[in-house]
């Protein structure tokens, strides 16, 4: 899986949605101290950057070195190309000592994991009893600016479109359009008073033109795949299409909203 964000990894870091900083706030208030932070999965460093404001230091680790070029560069931020399971001796080196990690978080990642062996690590390099893992997915976007009826037909057709590439996801996808409501999450709820782990909603709004929105589907995993097995998703008529809704209203850049699905919790004095 790894290889399909290899080859696509500057569409990538130019065309993912931004991550609210309201996302950012609520993990951070649910953990006592804000020294350390391993960023798993972190691609490009979409979270990384953010998780910088609000923390002392950041490890961010990947498979993909080719996504890690195309991270911002900031002082309290490492990087680290990883093997996709990280031996526990490597871990420990590479990454952090064991009970040293304040936080441990996956941006859209954490379908494509192992979950048993890095739920294990998770534990493992956690301060117990409340060292705290937060991982989110988004699903598809939909228009949400000031054109209902633009809106309406574009998300249609975008919807349709999404329904089209299935044969091309992998099966984890499912997970992310269950807003990860059924993946497993073996920790404890975190904060006063709560009483599950989620999901929890929020939402990113960005403003983007229709080349921008082409090319974010471009760096899907699906597309990739299709077009390793000769199949253009974005065909000469489907752009033509995306065009005529797009620009339906005079418009050339349109408010695309994000809905974000958080789970979180602490990893209690588990073993």
């Amino acid at each position: 899986m790894a290889d399909l964000f290899h080859r696509q990894a500057k569409n990538y870091a130019e065309s993912r949605p931004s991550y609210p900083e309201e996302l950012f706030e609520f993990i951070a208030s649910k953990t006592p101290n804000h020294d350390l932070v391993w960023d798993a999965g972190t691609g490009s460093g979409q979270a990384a950057k953010s998780l910088a404001k609000l923390y002392k230091n950041v490890v961010g680790t990947d498979t993909s070195q080719e996504q890690l070029d195309y991270a911002p560069k900031l002082p309290n931020v490492r990087y680290q190309c990883t093997p996709p399971i990280i031996p526990m001796s490597e871990l420990e080196a590479s990454v952090a000592p064991s009970g040293t990690v304040d936080l441990v978080t996956i941006a859209a990642a954490l379908h494509w994991f192992d979950l048993p062996t890095f739920y294990q690590q998770v534990k493992q390099v956690l301060k117990k009893p409340h060292g705290v893992i937060a991982a989110w997915t988004y699903t598809i976007p939909e228009a949400n600016d000031k054109y209902p009826l633009a809106n309406e037909k574009f998300d249609a057709l975008f919807r349709q479109f999404y329904a089209d590439s299935q044969p091309y996801w992998n099966p984890a996808r499912k997970l992310t359009d269950d807003k990860y409501g059924g993946i497993d999450f073996p920790f404890e709820p975190v904060g006063d008073g709560a009483n599950h782990t989620g999901p929890f909603e929020f939402t990113t709004d960005w403003v983007m033109d229709l080349e921008s929105f082409l090319t974010f589907i471009r760096s899907w995993s699906a597309y990739q795949t299709a077009k390793e097995k000769g199949v253009e998703l974005l065909r000469d008529d489907v752009v033509e299409s995306f065009k005529s809704a797009w620009s339906e209203d005079g418009v050339d850049q349109r408010v695309v909203k994000t809905p974000i699905y958080l789970r979180i919790g602490k990893v209690g004095n588990l073993e």
